[in-house]
């Protein structure tokens, strides 16, 4: 069953209308009709079955069925700061990091980030990759879209993180070094509803003076096992390990 987000929260015993993109790609690309189910999510995170009521030619009119139930969120929020990799790489971690939990995306312009960030074409990319992660919290039934900030400096991201209760460096010579405990100590330490922000490197990882900054303000340095990870893995391995831990370990 097709699952859409809505913007407006829910009113008793009112239908919920859906239109834009959402209402083309019922009517166009479903075909569905009157009659037909849908999941429907709301701002604060529930969800609902819902019937469709009315289709016009700009919306589409659902009646709630029945509420969900089921917990579709990690009980922990995790950040995952990707700094700019080459290519189609940041679309593979922002649709798979949502499929795996994440609840925001930062992506930052590191020492060694080969793309050079284009402000002119920039509105139109970052447009590109919300999509993709609105999509990606759609199919796999998440209830939340998790927030795309647009490119920031080092600088601009280390503002931002005084806002996390836990702030962690993926740092490929913690690994080589043997580093194993960190990310554990860490999950075995966060609380429900606490922030998490892990940062990772582009292709080429951190530099040194990258990671003494981070370290200078708050970031604890970790290894994510004995391989070294590419910078499109290393997250989705973080966010599978942390699922692991808070989710079925629990």
């Amino acid at each position: 069953m097709q699952r859409y987000f809505v913007g407006q929260p829910y009113q008793d015993g009112e239908w919920i209308s859906i239109s834009g993109e959402d209402h083309h790609h019922i009517v166009r690309v479903m075909r569905m009709q009157e009659g037909s189910e849908i999941f429907v999510v709301f701002p604060d995170q529930s969800s609902a079955i819902g019937k469709i009521e009315r289709i016009s030619s700009d919306a589409v009119d659902v009646s709630i069925v029945e509420w969900e139930s089921d917990k579709k969120e990690m009980p922990i929020s995790v950040t995952i700061a990707s700094g700019l990799p080459k290519g189609d790489k940041l679309e593979w971690i922002l649709q798979k990091g949502t499929e795996l939990g994440a609840s925001g995306f930062i992506p930052f312009k590191a020492e060694r980030s080969i793309v050079k960030w284009d402000e002119k074409k920039g509105k139109k990319k970052v447009e590109r990759w919300e999509k993709i992660v609105k999509e990606a919290a759609e199919q796999s039934h998440r209830t939340l879209i998790p927030d795309l900030s647009s490119p920031l400096t080092l600088k601009e991201l280390l503002v931002k993180a005084d806002g996390y209760d836990y702030k962690l460096v993926a740092y490929e010579e913690e690994s080589r070094a043997g580093e194993t405990s960190n990310l554990s100590n860490v999950l075995s330490e966060v609380k429900p509803s606490q922030r998490v922000l892990i940062l990772f490197g582009p292709e080429g990882g951190l530099t040194d003076s990258e990671v003494e900054i981070c370290k200078e303000n708050g970031f604890i340095p970790c290894g994510l096992g004995p391989r070294i990870l590419r910078t499109e893995t290393a997250p989705l391995y973080a966010l599978s390990a942390i699922s692991y831990q808070l989710e079925l370990m629990r």
